[in-house]
This record gives structure tokens, C-alpha cells and sequence, in this order.
């Protein structure tokens, strides 16, 4: 009887290859549109993931997101180093200044200012150069997605790629040389801005004068103590907000998710990519029964039972469905392949899998409930009928 079924389901070629390819498309947007969405959402966090060697962000109590910078005072870091448990803390600074390029353009830049002595909060990975050359008078480490295209010089024939920045090479932020020392590999940032690293004291000097230019401390706890603990002594004794990093992206996706719209475009995609799924491999799979309806009859006027039939069309539905998700998921994974280097945010994690898997399988038990109704329904006496 299974074979009978695949045979009825191939032998119209046109809607066996309808069905699939409602159920790929479907399978696409409910892999491909979440994807891009996480991708998306773990940039927002990317520069606390970046920064993989402190154990607690301390700053000031009002802070909603990383980006939402509300300087503090430079004691404030003598401060949180008094505190018992705390091994090391380190200040750094980040903020966006307008870096003046050499054809007299500007960029919005974010600028991270590292600590003097341990340069703590680096890029995680130097393609060029060393860290240790930000020592150097003057000298700032710059991102290569920033060096390759925002950053970059014009070339000399319009309408060309620019020509990425290299050591050696100078910068002007805020009317002041900045010459770089080395490139640097980091995740792309919500707003893809190219990211300049440099010395705290260095950063402090690019920066418009305020009285207040400390962004964050950065926190290593003793060997034995326990993180959750020390950042509430950390908040109750200096009356600042501190978290590990676990509670610091949590923080800033939990503002993107309730203060953006993104969460609400992307769903929407997901929805419709389901409902078009679900109406044509079901309207599809409908009218596939339809036409198939005296072989049903005369199968239960042989004496299949409902039972029988109930799992031929089951197996017909989990073969296309199967078929159906294993290409969009495929199609999902070259997409981001060949997306890997361009600024499109795409992370699959295997959850995705799980997601769009369940999606594919709704749509399949609804294809093949209303065709099951159907011929459960059917009388054997249709084999007769004109």
C-alpha cells in the first residue's frame, strides 16, 4: 500500500513538484528571515562578546543598552577596586566621534579607549600588527571591515571599491593625528560602524572635554568568588549598576526586542511565509485527492480500511514535507554562505532547524487533514458513478 501511495503521489509530476515547492518556499522564510533576525539581534550585543576577559561591566544605574553611554567620574574606578572579591578592574571608553578622513570627509566612528598599562577589552583577534604598538605615540588600531570601505581612501578611478587603510596611515579625530598601528578582526556592531581602538588616556584626549568621560569599569573576580554575589556588593556599595557579561547582553537584546520594531517586521515575514506555505501546499494537496478520489474508492471497495488510507496520505505528506524542508533548509544555508563576508547580519543557530522543522510539519498535518476528511468520508459506490 505504500508504494501504491508514492506512486499516486508522483504520477502527477505538476503537483507533486507544486507541493514541494510551496513547502521549500515556506521552509526558506521560516529559516532564512529568523536567521537574518538573530543575526541581527546578537550584533546589538557583539562588542560585549568581544570583550571576553572581565567577568562584571560596572556603570552608571541608568544604563539601558551598551550604547546607551552615561559617562562617570574617573574615581568611580578606585572606588569598585576597594571592593572585596574584585582581583583587577579597569576602566575603558567608548564613544561615537567623527574621525576626518584624508579626503576631507567625515565618519561617525566608535571610538574604544583601553586601559594604559593592560590594554584590557581589546579586539579579539589582530590581523595586522600587534596591540601592544597602541603604546605608540599617536597610534590607534582600527577594525578591517571599517579599514576596507568606510575608512578607506578614494580611489583615484571613480565609482571604484576604496582602498582599504593600511599601517602606517593617518586619521584625524577631533582635530588630532591618529595614526594606525594595527587591524583588527571584530563583530560588526548594530549600526556596522567602523570601531578605532586606542588608549584610554588617548581617548579621553580625542574626545570633546567633558568632566565625565568614563564609560564602563571592567571587573575580574578573585579565583572562588562568586559572580552574582560581587555584583551586588559592587551595586550596593557604590550605588552602580553591575552585571556579567551574561546579564549585559540580555540587558541590551531585551531593549532592542521591546523598544524596536524589528521583532514585529521580522514576525510578520515568518507569518506570511506560512500562511503562503500553508495555502498552496494545502490547496495543492487538496485538489491532488480530489483527483484521486475513485482510486481511494475503489481501494476501499477492495476492503482498505479508513485506518489504511488515513496512513497513505501520511506518508505522502511526510515524504513531500520531508523533501520540501530539507531543500529551503538547504537553500537557507547556501544563502548564508554566500552572504558570509558581505554586512548582512545572518547567524543559523540549530534551533532554526528545530523552528522551521515544526512550522513545515503544521503545514503538512493541515494538507493532510482536509484531504484525510475527505476520503474518510468518501463512499465506495463513487467507482460506479458516472
Amino acid at each position: 500500500m505504500n508504494h501504491i501511495a508514492l506512486k499516486m503521489l508522483m504520477g502527477d509530476k505538476g503537483k507533486y513538484i507544486g507541493i514541494i515547492m510551496g513547502l521549500t518556499f515556506a521552509s526558506l522564510i521560516m529559516t532564512q528571515q529568523p536567521a537574518i533576525f538573530v543575526g541581527l539581534m546578537s550584533r546589538s550585543y557583539s562588542f560585549i562578546s568581544d570583550v571576553g576577559l572581565p567577568d562584571i561591566w560596572v556603570m552608571d544605574a541608568k544604563v539601558q543598552f551598551v550604547d546607551d553611554i552615561k559617562p562617570l567620574q574617573d574615581t568611580e574606578l578606585y572606588r569598585v577596586r576597594g571592593i572585596s572579591g574584585v582581583e583587577w578592574a579597569t576602566p575603558m571608553y567608548k564613544g561615537l566621534l567623527k574621525v576626518r578622513l584624508t579626503d576631507g570627509t567625515f565618519q561617525t566612528c566608535i571610538v574604544v579607549g583601553l586601559d594604559d598599562s593592560t590594554l584590557i577589552g581589546g579586539p579579539p583577534v589582530m590581523i595586522e600588527g600587534k596591540l601592544d604598538n597602541l603604546r605608540n605615540s599617536d597610534s590607534v588600531v582600527v577594525d578591517i571591515d571599517g579599514a576596507r570601505d568606510k575608512l578607506g581612501k578614494p580611489s583615484p578611478t571613480p565609482g571604484a571599491a576604496p582602498i582599504p587603510l593600511k599601517i602606517g596611515d593617518t586619521l584625524e579625530i577631533n582635530d588630532r593625528r591618529a595614526i594606525v598601528a594595527g587591524i583588527a578582526k571584530v563583530t560588526r556592531t548594530f549600526q556596522s560602524q567602523p570601531v578605532i581602538y586606542t588608549t584610554y588616556s588617548r581617548a579621553k584626549s580625542y574626545a570633546p572635554k567633558e568632566r565625565k568621560l568614563l564609560s564602563f569599569v571592567l571587573v575580574k573576580a578573585k579565583k572562588g568568588q562568586d559572580i552574582a554575589e560581587l555584583t551586588r556588593r559592587i551595586t550596593k556599595t557604590t550605588g552602580l549598576a553591575a552585571y556579567s557579561q551574561a546579564e549585559f547582553q540580555e540587558l541590551t537584546y531585551e531593549y532592542f526586542m521591546h523598544n524596536t520594531g524589528i521583532p514585529i517586521n521580522f514576525g510578520i515575514s515568518v507569518l506570511l511565509g506560512f500562511i503562503v506555505g500553508a495555502a498552496i501546499a494545502g490547496q495543492t494537496f487538496y485538489n491532488f485527492t480530489l483527483e484521486n478520489l475513485r482510486q481511494f474508492g475503489v481501494l476501499k471497495a477492495m476492503g482498505a480500511s479508513n485506518l489504511i488510507l488515513l496512513r497513505m496520505i501520511l506518508l505522502q505528506a511526510v515524504l513531500v514535507g520531508s523533501i520540501g524542508y530539507g531543500l529551503g533548509v538547504g537553500l537557507t544555508a547556501l544563502f548564508g554562505f554566500a552572504m558570509r563576508n558581505t554586512i548582512l547580519a545572518f547567524k543559523f543557530p540549530w534551533q532554526l532547524l528545530l523552528f522551521s522543522g515544526t512550522g513545515v510539519s503544521l503545514i503538512c498535518i493541515f494538507a493532510a487533514f482536509i484531504s484525510i476528511l475527505k476520503v474518510i468520508r468518501l463512499e465506495p459506490a463513487i467507482v460506479f458513478k458516472g
